[in-house]
């Protein structure tokens, strides 16, 4: 301060830093800057990281990297299998400002390619027990991308073993603003070529906010991750880190191991799919292992079946808690809680709970009016949550904030209390004889008959209908029910059952009575 009042240069420019925030960066360093010994991940294979030994790793493949001369902005793939070393590799990409384009496991070759070329990734980090092959491919026709194997391979450079050559130092976080990117995260696979969803250190730092202060966790943390660390997996470890928890990582989802490990290391949380916990329920041997340790069961992705929700609560307690986002507004613009979900209430097993008070939610027409009480909108969204983009794609941007909103795709209506229940994806939304049909409002009246597993509602073109609905269901083993019988159980639970009949009936949303079963 000078004699006159004001503020000299330096006193400006150091104030300018004194309401600062913190980013996922900062957060990683702070959180690995004490408590050293604590075990922060298991193996499968019994070896433990303490979290002196994950900053120590960390700052080896950040040097391995700057020594390969990957510069700030690079983008750096990665297609593994659930490893430490995925974590790592995260971990450097925040702090040496590198984004991030994780690659899913399952994902195609022809995606693959896509995602390295589409983002311009100058490395690929690959895994070679799984993905040697996939690699070969990348290097063979993206011959800019740099590839950096998880271990000993015939092609590439073991980054593992370049990382162990640089003795660990110190960490620091670098200054990054809250609208750097630090991720491309590609979206849209399923419905056409997978665009990349810019995300920046503010949605970032607002997912982890929302999942500290809105999801249950149990304490301490003892968690398994057998979800894909590239991707949903990924988001599970800064709120272990925080919260000083442990994190077992599996290399991948298979019922026994998955099973043996909570028995074992008494797991008391871990984040499914729906298909995972179908797999857990109907597996002979569920009963045999001790899952009593279990205190949350995180699961999203994915609609669950009200009639698999209910089975899955009764066999393993009151243990469910359901997040609500997507890759463009990641993870929880809505939460179900465990003790809101009532297993005597089918629409409420159907819903996928209230928006969390992080973000702005609104039910939207065509018109992007607000839709009334109890009828069908658009999920659209607003708040810090919200993705800045997709990357190259200012078109596909554009339409996606129509109105100064993020337009999810989903269709779902909102009750008295407050609970959202997504009805189906606006694109798959089927028109039949002029009446809108929701595959998922039919599947879920499907999947309550005791004979049915599971089910899947399409659409198919009618002449004169314009298109009729066809259900596939898959019956439960050595379990029998004839079309008729299924065509009238869901008329008993959705109303009429044709077009004619639909059409007598004002407000009746017509169902097609077209049903393929197998067993």
């Amino acid at each position: 301060m000078i004699q006159d009042g004001t503020m000299g240069v330096d006193s400006l420019a150091a104030l300018s830093r004194l309401h600062e925030p913190l980013f996922q960066p900062q957060l990683l360093v702070n959180a690995l800057s004490s408590n050293l010994e604590r075990p922060l991940l298991l193996s499968d294979s019994g070896t433990v990281v303490t979290a002196g030994q994950f900053r120590d790793l960390t700052s080896q493949y950040l040097q391995a990297f700057a020594a390969i001369g990957l510069l700030k902005g690079d983008r750096i793939a990665i297609l593994s299998s659930n490893r430490p070393e995925v974590l790592y590799v995260t971990a450097a990409c925040l702090l040496g400002q590198f984004v991030l384009v994780p690659l899913h496991p399952a994902g195609s070759p022809n995606d693959t390619l896509h995602m390295i070329t589409d983002s311009g990734a100058r490395a690929l980090v690959f895994d070679p027990i799984k993905f040697t092959d996939r690699a070969i491919a990348v290097g063979q026709q993206a011959t800019a991308c740099l590839l950096l194997s998880l271990g000993a391979n015939e092609i590439g450079v073991d980054l593992s073993i370049l990382a162990t050559k640089h003795s660990p130092s110190g960490l620091t976080a670098p200054t990054v603003g809250a609208e750097d990117p630090y991720r491309l995260s590609y979206s849209g696979g399923t419905t056409g070529t997978p665009k990349a969803v810019v995300g920046t250190h503010r949605t970032g730092v607002t997912v982890l906010a929302v999942q500290l202060a809105e999801w249950e966790w149990p304490t301490p943390i003892r968690q398994l991750i057998c979800a894909p660390l590239s991707h949903a997996g990924a988001a599970m470890f800064f709120p272990t880190l925080l919260r000083g928890g442990t994190l077992l990582i599996l290399p991948a989802f298979e019922p026994v191991a998955v099973l043996e490990a909570i028995q074992t290391h008494r797991i008391n949380c871990l984040l499914l799919v729906p298909t995972m916990i179908y797999a857990l329920l109907h597996h002979p041997r569920l009963a045999e292992y001790d899952l009593s340790s279990l205190e949350t069961i995180f699961y999203g992705a994915s609609a669950m079946s009200p009639a698999r929700l209910r089975e899955a609560i009764q066999k393993l307690g009151p243990i469910f808690f359901q997040f609500y986002g997507q890759v463009e507004a990641p993870m929880s613009i809505s939460v179900l809680r465990r003790r809101e979900h009532d297993i005597d209430d089918p629409l409420r097993l159907a819903s996928c709970g209230r928006p969390v008070p992080w973000v702005r939610v609104a039910l939207l027409n065509e018109s992007l009016e607000e839709v009334a009480a109890g009828e069908p909108g658009e999920i659209c969204v607003r708040g810090p949550l919200v993705m800045s983009g997709y990357f190259n794609r200012p078109e596909q941007t554009a339409e996606a904030f129509a109105g100064g909103w993020l337009h999810t795709g989903d269709v779902a209506v909102r009750d008295a209390g407050g609970f959202l229940r997504i009805v189906d994806r606006k694109k798959d939304m089927i028109i039949s004889g002029g009446f809108n049909v929701y595959p998922r409002e039919i599947e879920d009246a499907m999947t309550a008959h005791p004979a049915v597993l599971n089910c899947a509602v399409i659409g198919v073109p009618d002449e004169h209908w314009g298109e009729a609905v066809k259900a596939i269901v898959v019956l439960r083993d050595g379990v029998v029910a004839s079309v008729d019988e299924l065509r009238e159980f869901v008329k008993s639970r959705k109303g009429s059952t044709s077009p004619e009949d639909a059409h007598s009936r004002p407000g009746r949303r017509c169902l097609q009575p077209l049903l393929v079963v197998r067993g």
